[in-house]
């Protein structure tokens, strides 16, 4: 069972109002993120998690995840070092405290890459995020979309299309997020998701400007 976990995050962390990507693993997510981290980058700053998985071809530690051992995050998280915490398949992930408040130091929005149920406990914080959805045109074609990776074992393939499956109704729930966006095309979901922060966007540069 997919299993999160949140420890009390208080608004007394300070800067720019940080935004939640979430969704199922293979909508696009990290690549929405990434063209907006590269169009903006002295806007954005993504919130990196741990994990105690091995990394894929091509990830770099520090960047797409900070990876560890399972004794050193259990140990942080029994510390309450981390915001929430996840066990999938075996192995823990999680975002620490100290990840966010690295990017919102810096008067960066911080882009937090959260699932459901991060989501639903995130709204019992004091966080206060802008909530975006990015989801799939069907469930096809996203089994197409992870199957292409070839990164993920056939149990390991059906456990995400499970839980994709109540991703994909949960976004569908009123007063959840923001803003759900379809990512059919990519260009044109950038574009919605680039819209609907420009007026973050806007208000990061003229602080920046200022100071």
């Amino acid at each position: 069972m997919y299993m999160r976990h949140f420890a009390r995050f208080y608004s007394a962390m300070a800067g720019p109002r940080p935004v939640v990507l979430s969704g199922p693993s293979g909508t696009g997510k990290s690549t929405l993120y990434k063209k907006l981290m590269k169009e903006y980058s002295s806007v954005f700053g993504f919130s990196v998690s741990h994990t105690t998985r091995n990394p894929r071809p091509g990830e770099v530690n520090g960047k797409d995840y900070h990876y560890v051992t399972r004794e050193a995050m259990q140990a942080a998280i029994n510390k309450g070092d981390f915001i929430e915490n996840a066990e999938f398949s075996g192995n823990l992930y999680g975002t620490s405290k100290a990840a966010v408040q690295d990017v919102k130091d810096r008067n960066l929005i911080c882009i937090l890459d959260i699932d459901m149920q991060g989501v639903r406990n995130i709204k019992r914080t004091d966080l206060n995020p802008i909530y975006i959805s990015i989801q799939p045109p069907s469930l096809d074609i996203l089994e197409t979309r992870l199957r292409d990776r070839k990164t993920e074992s056939e149990e390991n393939l059906q456990k995400r299309l499970n839980a994709a499956k109540a991703e994909i109704e949960f976004s569908k729930e009123a007063g959840v997020f923001d803003l759900v966006i379809v990512n059919d095309n990519l260009d044109d979901a950038y574009e919605q998701l680039r819209d609907a922060l420009l007026e973050e966007i806007h208000g990061v540069k003229k602080i920046n400007l200022s100071s």
